[in-house]
């Protein structure tokens, strides 16, 4: 498959017209051809997969052509072909997914997330449990007008408020101004995280643990700079979305919490 020495520098894979398309099909058994990097596949969306290797170590790779060696050999992965089955399909959350959804009409009842990145990965993982539910998910900028934005929404009965918030543990600024909301149509819930970055598993993303960031430090720009990504945070956050597909990729501190408060806000008084 080379030509020439392909110590001498001048390799040059194949042209595309000669590469196989190949399906990453869970467990196949791949290497990347530029790190040399060989794993299963153990995840894959239309931009990307995720590769495992045999010490359990993950790393996501752009689904470029004919970036990997199978056998020996130049192929380009594409994303397979959704599998039929003969059991109820589910859905990313592992609930049974409603076929032919069309969205219920929203209900009073709201979630509140404290920002974009909460959403986002929220809808990822429960979006489908949300429209057949007709919950509405909006996220705010921080928690610390809490109080007021509860007073603001006017919960009640029929008209209940969850709240998902980050850092939720005893002594900090989030739980001291959870503490203030009284209302029994009011849950607000919460997981032991800085950022919900860290939800995600680093597994998935081929990191051993989530760096620890010194005080004083952005967090966000602090992880970045010692897992050396050299981009910016929004381009970071794309990379961890990416690498996310169904709700084992997420720390089950945030998987409990959601769930508590979609039970809260759809339950009938």
């Amino acid at each position: 498959m080379y030509d020439g020495d392909v110590l001498a520098g001048n390799w040059r894979r194949p042209g595309k017209g000669k590469i196989p398309q190949v399906p990453a099909e869970a467990d196949l058994v791949v290497e990347d051809a530029d790190s040399g990097f060989c794993g299963a596949v153990v995840a894959c969306d239309k931009e990307a997969v995720t590769l495992e290797d045999r010490f359990g170590r993950r790393r996501l790779f752009p689904l470029a052509p004919a970036a990997f060696l199978l056998d020996g050999r130049a192929v380009t992965l594409v994303r397979p072909a959704p599998a039929a089955s003969s059991g109820p399909r589910r859905s990313a959350s592992g609930s049974v997914a409603v076929e032919g959804l069309r969205a219920r009409v929203a209900r009073e009842s709201r979630i509140y997330v404290e920002g974009v990145h909460d959403a986002a990965l929220v809808e990822r993982i429960w979006g489908h449990d949300l429209r057949v539910e007709g919950v509405v998910v909006e996220y705010l900028e921080g928690v610390d007008d809490l109080p007021a934005i509860v007073a603001e929404f006017e919960p009640g009965a029929g008209r209940r408020l969850g709240v998902l918030v980050d850092h939720l543990v005893p002594g900090s600024k989030e739980s001291r101004i959870a503490a203030r909301i009284a209302s029994p149509h009011v849950l607000v819930a919460g997981h032991p995280y800085v950022d919900v970055w860290q939800a995600v598993k680093p597994a998935v993303l081929g990191i051993p643990a989530w760096p620890e960031v010194p005080r004083g430090v952005p967090w966000k720009e602090g992880v970045i700079a010692a897992l050396g990504w050299r981009v910016e945070p929004a381009e970071a956050w794309r990379r961890i979305l990416g690498a996310v597909s169904t709700y084992a990729d997420l720390e089950p501190e945030l998987l409990g919490r959601v769930e508590e408060l979609i039970d809260f806000v759809t339950e009938v008084p």
